[in-house]
């Protein structure tokens, strides 16, 4: 199993080392480990346009702010490059869940920034529907309601309910981001880290690729603790990924949990600087993805390396994805010298 060297000594050479990049965005290709190739869904304009009527299906996109941030977003490109060889069913419902998730997360962040308590409200609604199916009361809570229905006819019940568990995981870690932002001093980094694993959103997509294998998962491929390592270290190597591409949003916008961000604050250096931390991180958690893959691979079932391989279209698809989408140009007009 790769360690994750974490020395004074070894992070002070990492902090005088030069930058020889343009922009942030150059600075991570050059120094991101990424082993998996550029891969997209043949499905994808399909999806595209199934999100947008989906959403207006649902009044998400009445506001135009929210139109435009989807636009900037681009939920179905995601999907396609984090879900290549799904059929278009399993596609449509991770493109409409990232959608979702996208409003869903910038409310949150909006309603939450300066009170957390507000949030319990929009909170509450979305885990009544997704633990006791209770109906909804906003146009976010109706669109959640229909994204369960879809889970529930696409997937087995058991499927089914590990979707509906994760997605309220990730709904707590929403509430949990909200206090992390408001209190003083900032969170240490380990704390980051763990709020930021639930507020990736990524696990509840897991139980689809579930879904997208020719069976079901046999229980000693699903719980084995390797597949669980493997589970943790795909969302965070993914999530992570963004966080690299969007600390120049985030700074801007008073973002705290963010792994680049997270770096800058603890050892009090520059963003490249803190930007090359983390992808050290990043690598490690790759690595060691590799290497217990590998490992496991030989044990598994092809439904299990189908469902690993999902795993790993995270990381891809969250690396292609960040690097052109609108939403985090900023890494690109951002000096790496600063």
């Amino acid at each position: 199993m790769t360690t994750v060297s974490t020395t004074h000594e070894e992070i002070t050479v990492a902090l005088q080392e030069e930058i020889p990049a343009d922009n942030l965005k150059d600075l991570i290709d050059a120094n991101l480990y990424m082993p998996f190739p550029f891969m997209s869904n043949r499905h994808e304009s399909e999806s595209a346009a199934g999100v947008d009527t989906w959403l207006r299906t649902w009044g998400l996109t009445d506001d135009p702010a929210v139109s435009a941030m989807i636009v900037k977003t681009r939920p179905a490109e995601l999907a396609s490059y984090n879900s290549p060889t799904v059929d278009s069913d399993v596609l449509q419902i991770v493109a409409n869940q990232i959608a979702y998730q996208f409003i869903f997360d910038d409310q949150a962040e909006e309603v939450g920034r300066q009170r957390p308590g507000r949030l319990l409200p929009m909170l509450t609604e979305s885990i009544g529907i997704l633990r006791d199916g209770q109906p909804p009361s906003t146009p976010l809570g109706a669109a959640l309601t229909d994204l369960h229905r879809q889970v529930q006819e696409r997937c087995t019940p058991a499927q089914a309910a590990r979707w509906a568990w994760n997605s309220r995981e990730y709904v707590h870690g929403l509430l949990y981001e909200a206090v992390a932002q408001s209190h003083s001093p900032p969170v240490r980094m380990g704390l980051c880290k763990s709020i930021r694993s639930l507020t990736a959103g990524i696990e509840p997509f897991y139980p689809l690729y579930e879904a997208a294998q020719p069976c079901e998962l046999a229980p000693e491929d699903l719980h084995h603790a390797t597949m669980q390592r493997l589970g943790r270290l795909s969302v965070d190597a993914a999530v992570w990924t963004a966080d690299l591409f969007s600390s120049v949003k985030e700074q801007r916008t008073g973002g705290m949990i963010n792994l680049a961000l997270a770096y800058q604050r603890a050892y009090e250096c520059s963003l490249p600087q803190a930007v090359t931390l983390a992808i050290r991180r990043i690598n490690s958690a790759i690595v060691e993805f590799e290497t217990l893959y590998e490992k496991i691979k030989p044990e598994l079932s092809p439904a299990g390396v189908g469902y690993v391989e999902g795993m790993s279209g995270w990381i891809r698809g969250c690396y292609y994805w960040s690097r052109t989408v609108p939403r985090y140009a900023d890494a690109t007009a951002m000096s790496s010298v600063h």
